[in-house]
């Protein structure tokens, strides 16, 4: 079996851009072996900054036979037609077999092409390969870039290697005959290098200071950072982004630490953290106790002769003049205060049918008031809630926030307590976008609980009652994630609200009573359905025990919901759950089909007097006593309780199935037994529809 490397050497390549060039060209070779008939054990890419590598290990010699059924001319098509089929088949006139089809007879070929040597495939097809990866930007150069019909890549295209195995797989690419030779380091070796093989390719080029693999790199940078900061007394700050970025700009990573002026420590250390990484690619380092320490560590691409003393001095001097200039804008937002920067809100256009920000921070002042009035939120003060939402946005009118939109809120959160605002405040104000994704934390604080509600509600509200629904996949206005983060705060931190109406809660865009945003509160209650869906599924809940509670009616309360889809899902898991589903299913379908037959449902009250096997009296006095104990139980929100209730239903259900006949001769027992079944059905349904739960 052979080894195939294919090298592509350019200038550097954006950190961002590798990992998508890299899956590209593996998901190209893997779709031309394939097609081509040489399956390869393994197939890999990897990139470092100034090259993209691709392995194929395992192929054959060459590739598979092949075996093509071509349809040629009408039987009775004149002798010159049927000479030049045989011709592109490559096929004697006496291999030719005769068929019928729909439309007449014709002529049909067996076309047998035996395998060909690997190489001669690899050739004809690599180039393909390669030009397939497209780029988010690309560029033309050298005197060929006059030409609209010029070579584009990502950087310019200095060279190929292509070996299989020792041999060199000669064909072009974007204007470059592939070969062996490649460079080593651009400064610690930067000579032509012949690859001998495949197989020799990493070694080579690590004795040229060339680390191929990012995973390797990655690696180096991971422990090279965290120990270098620890020789220096600190402790580094882990960032997994910045540490694949970064091997994703060194070829030969040498972690190395620099330090900065203390007196920058007066900047809120997420400007310093974030200017570090946004702007010079470094990790932060903290103190023992945590807090953020005046050094960094930054990652040459280089070993250099004085240790990296030159390298950290310059890097130091860089990082001098970002902080201070996140320094001045620092100091020149701490001079206004943030109520006179709100006022800069009203000129602001949050969406063309919504208004300004000023009108958006209205709405969310007045739902974060009522959330903590109505006693929504315990222990939310009403006039702090209110405050958080009026001063929450008005950081994005600092010039920090310009400068670092990230910090939005955080910001904010610094600026309010440098002014003196409440400590519930200043939470609020830091937590708003809180939680940002399914592994960030909810906030607690009643305050920060009743802020972050409002600001989700506000914009579900609002857009969905001028009709901005997301569909499809388009969600431009990030409203999914509104609902998901809505979804956390409220099951987190046990908040009973009916959602969708409070959504709509003195909202005066449209419309100003409830009835007249019918339609939206219906599509807004869908969609908060299917946002529960994805959390509950996340949580490990499959999605159809969600639908079966949802078909019994709307409920606002997700917390209710979610409550009673767990308690679901731990009765489903049990073997009695199991055997009840099956028998309520049974039921269901049995009066699915009556019904059907009938046109009318079976009203689900039998007839005493009418019940005379054991089996079916059993079955109708326990469905008596579970209907008062299970709506008892519901009304009480003890969910558990209820399912337990329902699945002791199990062996009666069982019982009867065995030994009533439904199909009764006697018609009047026979429509007294699915009335009973109806009762069955019934008494389900006040814990979920059963028949929207799926085989299990």
């Amino acid at each position: 079996m052979a080894e195939l490397l294919v090298e592509l050497l350019c200038e550097e390549i954006p950190a961002r851009m590798q990992a998508a060039a890299v899956a590209q060209l593996e998901g190209g070779m893997r779709a031309m072996l394939a097609e081509a008939g040489l399956p390869a054990g393994e197939v890999a890419a990897d990139a470092t900054p100034r090259r993209l590598v691709l392995w194929a290990r395992g192929l054959p010699p060459c590739s598979a036979d092949s075996c093509e059924e071509r349809r040629g001319p009408r039987a009775d098509a004149p002798e010159a037609a049927i000479a030049g089929f045989l011709k592109s088949a490559g096929v004697p006139r006496e291999a030719l077999d005769v068929r019928e089809t729909e439309k007449g007879r014709f002529l049909f070929a067996v076309v047998r092409r035996p395998g060909r040597p690997a190489a001669e495939v690899l050739a004809e097809r690599l180039g393909a390969v390669i030009s397939g990866v497209q780029w988010p930007r690309s560029m033309r150069w050298g005197a060929a870039s006059v030409s609209t019909a010029s070579p584009r890549w990502v950087r310019p295209l200095r060279g190929i290697v292509a070996l299989l195995d020792h041999e060199p797989v000669p064909f072009e690419a974007l204007g470059l005959a592939a070969g062996r030779e490649t460079l080593g380091h651009r400064f610690m070796a930067p000579w032509p290098i012949a690859v001998q093989s495949a197989s020799s390719y990493r070694e080579q080029l690590a004795r040229a200071h060339v680390i191929v693999s990012a995973g390797e790199r990655a690696a180096i940078i991971r422990a090279g950072a965290r120990e270098a900061a620890q020789r220096a007394g600190f402790v580094l700050v882990d960032d997994e982004a910045l540490v694949a970025e970064n091997a994703g700009l060194a070829e030969w990573p040498v972690p190395l630490v620099g330090r900065f002026d203390p007196a920058f420590l007066d900047v809120p250390p997420e400007i310093i953290a974030l200017t570090m990484k946004a702007n010079q690619k470094y990790f932060a380092c903290r103190t023992a106790d945590g807090r953020l320490a005046p050094a960094f560590v930054c990652v040459a691409n280089i070993e250099a002769p004085d240790g990296g003393r030159t390298i950290v001095a310059g890097n130091e001097r860089v990082l001098a003049a970002r902080l201070s200039d996140a320094r001045f804008f620092w100091e020149q937002d701490l001079q206004v205060p943030l109520e006179r920067r709100a006022e800069k809100l009203a000129g602001i256009v949050f969406h063309e049918k919504l208004g300004t920000y000023a009108d958006r921070v209205e709405r969310v002042a007045h739902l974060a008031r009522w959330l903590a009035q109505e006693g929504t939120v315990p222990g939310a003060d009403p006039a702090l809630a209110e405050r958080a939402a009026r001063l929450a946005k008005a950081d994005l009118v600092t010039g920090t926030v310009g400068e670092f939109p990230e910090l939005q809120g955080i910001i904010g959160g610094h600026l309010a307590q440098a002014q003196g605002e409440a400590p519930e405040v200043v939470a609020a104000i830091r937590d708003q976008y809180r939680p940002a994704g399914p592994a960030d934390a909810v906030p607690d604080q009643p305050v920060s609980v009743a802020l972050g509600i409002a600001e989700r509600l506000a914009d579900l509200g609002a857009f969905f009652a001028v009709g901005e629904v997301p569909t499809g996949s388009r969600d431009p206005l990030a409203l999914r994630r509104a609902a998901l983060g809505l979804i956390r705060l409220l099951t987190a931190n046990a908040i009973r609200l009916n959602a969708a109406p409070a959504a709509f809660h003195g909202l005066e865009i449209r419309a100003d009573t409830l009835g007249e945003v019918a339609e939206p509160l219906r599509q807004l209650r869908a969609f908060l359905s299917d946002r529960l869906k994805v959390q509950a599924r996340e949580s490990g809940v499959p999605h159809d025990l969600v639908d079966a509670v949802f078909a019994l009616g709307v409920d606002d309360d997700l917390v209710r919901v979610l409550e009673r889809v767990r308690a679901l899902a731990a009765m489903v898991d049990t073997a009695e759950g199991q055997a009840l589903l099956a028998g309520v299913r049974r039921a269901a379908s049995i009066l699915r089909i009556e019904e059907g037959r009938d046109g009318h449902s079976h009203p689900p009250e039998p007839d005493p007097a009418l019940l005379c096997e054991p089996a079916e009296r059993m079955l109708d006095t326990a469905l008596a006593a579970a209907q008062h104990s299970v709506t008892a139980a519901v009304a009480a929100e003890d969910y558990a309780a209820a399912m337990r209730d329902i699945a002791a239903l199990r062996p009666l259900v069982d019982r009867f199935f065995d030994e009533v006949t439904v199909n009764a001769s006697d018609p009047a027992l026979r429509a007294n037994r699915l009335r009973l079944l109806a009762r069955l059905r019934a008494t389900a349904r006040l814990v979920a529809d059963f028949a929207k739960i799926e085989g299990r």
